[in-house]
Formats: structure tokens, sequence, C-alpha cells
């Protein structure tokens, strides 16, 4: 029998060590299949990147990007802009899709929501995206350090959109949303992710139909606010179920909707069960629109955050990167 180790605080499980313990065992694959034509990264300037990470580190602050594995890290980094992790780096949960580290995370930082905000000003970000890692040790689930955060960028950058993007608060959602209604963000972004079908594998810990009331008891309670949610599609979905889902959003008054391609973070991860074609991605595009949200991108390298302000704004998906499209910018 496989002895259970103690964890200490602050220490980070990753890859195979992270999901051993998830109730749908991950079968290791043997490698990751190689992306299509149509999935690529725009590279970007070296020095802009590092400057961006250097930045960050001086305010002792975290992004998903980089935590994540994000895809459109040096694209969205050399043009100044990044999605930020506040409440450290280590979540409460084990999804298999997820390349952030899991364990017993540390106290939080006073400090954060300061520095925070003196990052946004030093970027000079008219825009600005928040997100956590799950916190299931905190009462609150840590919506009280969000409304700091948003107070504090408010003081100091008051013309600067907000986009929080949360977690479900499990069990804690009646204070979460009274605290947040409180001090509401411009948008309010909770990913479902999946279809509920792949729910126990993929977002153990999780359910459906909570991440669904948590976008409209919100609404309820901030109708001035809009809501926003993204899912991944890849992982083992049918096109029927996504149609499903996309309905539930707007049944749910969902304003901003965002699907992607998962990308598979390394071999101890859940496989990629197919690269969805280009036409699948469209479909999906015209069925939101004809449901009628404010905005609804579909496109394989999509991310919750990706571009943001551009969705906010009412722009169209920016178009799927080619061979050829590839900026090699390195001079």
């Amino acid at each position: 029998m496989e002895l259970k180790r103690s964890v200490k605080t602050g220490e980070k499980l990753r890859g195979a060590e992270k999901l051993a313990r998830i109730p749908v065992k991950v079968i290791q694959t043997t490698q990751i299949p190689k992306k299509p034509e149509w999935i690529r990264s725009k590279l970007a300037k070296p020095e802009e990147v590092e400057y961006i990470k250097a930045l960050l580190r001086q305010q002792k602050l975290h992004t998903v990007c980089e935590e994540a594995a994000c895809p459109n890290l040096p694209q969205c980094f050399a043009g100044g802009t990044a999605t930020f992790m506040i409440m450290g780096d280590i979540c409460t949960r084990r999804c298999p899709f997820c390349d952030v580290a899991h364990g017993r995370p540390n106290q939080l930082d006073p400090n954060e929501p300061q520095h925070l905000a003196d990052t946004v000003k030093n970027l000079n970000l008219k825009y600005v995206v928040i997100t956590s890692v799950d916190r299931d040790d905190l009462k609150d689930g840590g919506a009280q350090h969000f409304a700091d955060c948003i107070q504090a960028i408010r003081k100091t950058s008051p013309e600067t959109l907000i986009e929080i993007l949360v977690p479900d608060f499990r069990s804690r959602m009646d204070i979460a949303l009274e605290i947040l209604s409180e001090t509401p963000p411009d948008v309010f972004n909770h990913n479902i992710e999946t279809v509920p079908r792949l729910y126990h594998a993929m977002r153990p810990g999780s359910d459906y139909q909570h991440s669904l009331d948590l976008l409209k008891k919100f609404k309820q309670k901030r109708p001035d606010v809009a809501t926003k949610c993204g899912l991944m599609v890849g992982l083992g979905e049918v096109e029927a179920e996504v149609i499903v889902l996309l309905n539930d959003l707007s049944d749910y008054q969902v304003d901003y909707v965002t699907i992607g391609q998962y990308l598979q973070p390394s071999k101890s991860h859940a496989a990629i069960h197919r690269f969805v074609p280009l036409e699948e991605f469209d479909s999906y595009q015209k069925h939101g629109q004809l449901l009628g949200f404010k905005n609804i991108w579909s496109a394989p390298m999509v991310r919750s955050s990706y571009f943001a302000d551009r969705q906010y704004k009412g722009e169209t998906v920016p178009k799927p990167f080619s061979r050829q499209d590839v900026e090699l910018s390195l001079e």
C-alpha cells in the first residue's frame, strides 16, 4: 500500500505527484502529440518578456501566464500585459489539466494588493485581469483579498478596468458573493472549463451546477457588472455537449464566453483527446452569436484572459496563427 507523505506548507507538488490522489487516475502518456498547423504561438522580443518578469519578481507577484504555462505568454508579455495570480502560487485543488502547483499554501501576503496596484500603475495598464489559485483553506475562499486588490487598484489607477477570474468558492459562495458585490470589478469571470460529464475526472472537488449558480447569483446581485465564462475543448467532449453548455451559459445570463483548445502541459497531465478542427470552433462561435452573448471568442489559442480588453470592447476573435503568420521578431 502506498504511504501518504506529509506535505510541508509552501511545498509545491507538480506532475505525477500532484495528481496521485485524484479520483480518476491519469494514465501517463508516452509522448505529447504534435500540434497541427493552426496552433502556433507568436514569438516576441525576449528583452520585453524579461522586463515584465523582472518587474513581477520585484513586486513579489505571480502570473497565471507563467504558473499555468500559457502558450500565449511571449505575445502577451511583449505587449505589456499579464494576468496576475494572487494569493500565492500553490493551489488546494488537483485538476489534471492544470499546470499550477498543488500543496499547502502559505499565508496571504497583506502587502500584495498594494504591490499589485503599484505594478498596474507602473505598466500603465488600462485593463487588468486578476485571477487566483483555489484557497479552500480560507473561510471566504479569498474573496476579501480579491476585494482588497480591487480597492487598491481603484485608488491608484481609477481609470483602469478590472476583470477578476475567480475560483468557485466551494461551500463559501454566499459570503464570497456578498463581499465581491460590495466591491465589484468591471467583469466577473469564472471558468466552467468543461462539460458536466467530464467534471469528475477533470475538475475534482468542483461541481458544474455550482459554477453556473455562482455566475447567476453574482449577476442577480450586480446586474450592472458583466459576467464571463471560459471553457476548453479537446478533453473528450462531443460537439453536442458543448452546444448544451453554451445554452446553459445563455440561460444563466453570462455576457462573455471564451472557448480554446486544451493543450497538455506534460506527459503526467490529462491527455489531449483530439485537436478540434477550425470548422468546429467556427460553429461554436456562430451558435454563441445566435444565443446573443455580448461577445464570444472561439478559436484554438483563445484563453480566458487572452486579449480580454479587446473582447470586452466588442472586437472579433483574432484569427488562429498559421505557420506563415508566426512573427519571428527577434532582430
